[in-house]
């Protein structure tokens, strides 16, 4: 076993603090080695301002980075440095720093709530391409969002996808609802009526169908597509799900202070969808964004309004008003509304057990409020 002589660095004194140790988890471990073993090269970003926490960003991945102590003091030892050489034996190494804590990465939600601030005031409606600017609107490109939500470039992505933000003259604007509903059944139209398949609609001739007849850009509209399907060579594949599920949205959107009845949606829902989609149509895919209302003297299942998106991204918060709502919840309704502060299915249910406590009565468990919140 090879001996060195160690000693402390002449710059021990100025390198203090300045060296951290990461604790990779399995996955980043692999992902480095096989990086390495196939001469790859792996990008990592660690994202955060200085009173924001700071998370470790890979190309699809968000941790969170914690501070844990350890009970033995850890040594950064190095070669002696060049311009030191002369001052120790050939074998030696030098302690540069003494460590008392490592960081742990956690898999944590990206922060893509920040948008919606970001962007505010800067939404895209019909012909909207551009905006005149003044000092008290805030102009958000791309890059500008890569440095600054604490999410991977794969997940920022996902989220522009997601809120159905726009890259319009390389700024970010969210699409209005009520426009985005319209220019969705522009397009169910258009297949319809030239005569082409969903699953396989030439994006040329849906892209000048809707520019020409309806003055519809066509940077808007291929973002769309992507949006709600698949492009490749030349033809779109559409998801029936994705744009059946916003187009629901768009009717229950009309009903967050008055509720709609079930039946009522549903035929309203199929009547728009058309008969080629109408089996599509199920509440299902509307879950995490509406609650049974009461309905007084009626049988009848009624419908309110009630995104998750709309909710407290803190969990103490959102528990808090999700009990606000409702006092008692199945574990099937109350679910959905955690999926966007979850990292999985695991996380999610050490929420439940943090802010909730389950009661059993003649209609089954049921999740009721802890006594108070702690963070």
């Amino acid at each position: 076993m090879p001996e060195y002589e160690l000693s402390f660095s002449p710059s021990s004194s100025n390198d203090a603090g300045c060296y951290r140790l990461i604790e990779l988890t399995p996955d980043l471990t692999k992902l480095l080695e096989d990086a390495i073993a196939n001469e790859k090269e792996v990008n990592f970003s660690i994202k955060g301002h200085s009173n924001e926490d700071a998370f470790l960003c890979t190309a699809d991945k968000t941790f969170a980075m914690r501070s844990v102590g350890l009970s033995n003091t850890l040594l950064v030892v190095t070669p002696v440095p060049d311009e030191h050489a002369a001052d120790f034996a050939e074998d030696a190494v030098v302690i540069r720093d003494q460590l008392n804590e490592i960081i742990e990465l956690v898999p944590a939600v990206p922060k893509l709530h920040k948008l919606s601030v970001l962007i505010k005031d800067r939404e895209y409606d019909e012909g909207q391409e551009d905006l005149e600017d003044d000092e008290n609107r805030t102009r958000l490109t791309y890059e500008d969002a890569l440095l600054q939500i604490q999410a991977s470039p794969g997940e920022l992505d996902a989220g522009l996808r997601e809120r159905r933000i726009l890259v319009i003259n390389n700024e970010l604007r969210p699409m209005t609802p009520i426009y985005l509903t319209h220019l969705l059944e522009l397009i169910l139209n258009l297949l319809v009526s030239l005569s082409m398949k969903h699953t396989a609609a030439p994006v040329e001739r849906l892209l000048s169908a809707l520019a020409d007849e309806h003055e519809v850009s066509r940077a808007v509209s291929i973002q769309v597509m992507y949006w709600f399907g698949q492009i490749k060579e030349g033809k779109w594949a559409m998801d029936v799900p994705a744009i059946v599920k916003e187009l629901g949205l768009g009717i229950l959107r009309n009903h967050r202070h008055e509720p709609i009845e079930k039946d009522e949606l549903l035929a309203k829902w199929k009547s728009q969808v058309g008969d080629t989609f109408e089996e599509t149509v199920s509440l299902d895919l509307l879950s995490g964004n509406y609650i049974e209302a009461e309905s007084l003297g009626s049988d009848e299942v009624v419908l309110k309004y009630f995104p998750s998106s709309a909710l407290p991204v803190d969990p103490a918060a959102r528990f808090a008003d999700l009990f606000l709502t409702r006092t008692k919840w199945k574990g099937e309704e109350i679910t959905p509304f955690l999926s966007d502060i979850a990292v999985n299915s695991k996380e999610r249910d050490k929420l439940l057990l943090k802010y909730c406590r389950t009661v059993t009565d003649a209609q089954g468990i049921r999740y009721t409020a802890r006594a108070q919140y702690n963070g």
